[in-house]
């Protein structure tokens, strides 16, 4: 059952250059309970793809459901149905974890007995426990990280929405989420949209890449289905896959916030 599907989807960004089409049309489907690896090249279009099916961003073009919502007519049914990790994150530094855990149960209009509640079950799920006293701003980057996808799951969203979630983490961090997002979707059933530019990560974690490549889907698959296709065997590197098929390679680059 699909829970994400777009057609035709586009952004056109008006500059002092002209306008600048980021997205010329996607065309995609996600399974509801399926981890979506997004890939491509710097200014392929994902950071706008992934920002209008959060309501962030308005496309100018083609249309889209999230979890059954229209996103031109039922925004608020949108973001009620999904979460959204940022690539900088949105913790205060000067308060506690728990506080923040309350504070966004309250934003989600939960009574505050209920809200601190959610703290601790979102807390004993992330393993996040024995943080929940500290000021936000003495975490570590897997911490705050940890604390990023608790916030986002506290109003118990069905799709959860990462962008570049593990940048400037140490290979312990990037494992520790690896295995969290596993769980959100094998425990939980939660449908996890992902976009990286780590290539390792996209071939671990997910079980439908789509590459885009000037605004459009040029690629889309299985990990091991596309390392045949485009690679020639399934045990062929998604590195290698990813240039065959946008005959350019992937860079931190991508992570810029100008990034479109």
């Amino acid at each position: 059952m699909a829970i994400i599907s777009t057609a035709g989807l586009a952004r056109t960004f008006t500059t002092k250059r002209g306008p600048v089409e980021a997205v010329r049309g996607i065309d995609l489907t996600v399974r509801e309970g399926e981890i979506l690896g997004l890939l491509g090249p710097n200014g392929a279009g994902k950071t706008t793809t992934l920002r209008m099916l959060t309501t962030l961003l308005a496309p100018t073009g083609g249309a889209a459901t999230v979890a059954g919502h229209d996103l031109a007519t039922d925004p608020a049914g949108v973001r009620a149905a999904c979460g959204y990790v940022a690539q900088s994150g949105g913790v205060d530094a000067q308060i506690t974890v728990r506080e923040e855990l309350v504070t966004q149960g309250r934003l989600y209009r939960l009574p505050r007995a209920r809200a601190g509640e959610r703290a601790r079950e979102l807390a004993r799920d992330l393993d996040l426990t024995e943080l929940l006293d500290r000021k936000c701003g003495t975490l570590s980057g897997g911490q705050r990280r940890r604390l990023d996808i608790a916030m986002a799951l506290t109003h118990r969203p069905k799709v959860l929405f990462l962008d570049e979630p593990t940048t400037g983490l140490d290979p312990g961090s990037r494992a520790g989420l690896w295995d969290l997002v596993r769980r959100l979707r094998d425990e939980h059933g939660t449908t996890v949209f992902l976009t990286t530019h780590y290539l390792d990560e996209a071939d671990a974690l997910s079980d439908r890449l789509v590459v885009v490549d000037g605004g459009v889907v040029a690629a889309e698959g299985t990990p091991a289905a596309l390392k045949q296709e485009y690679g020639g065997s399934p045990d062929a590197s998604l590195q290698d896959t990813f240039l065959a098929v946008t005959g350019r390679g992937t860079t931190p680059a991508d992570a810029a916030p100008m990034t479109v």
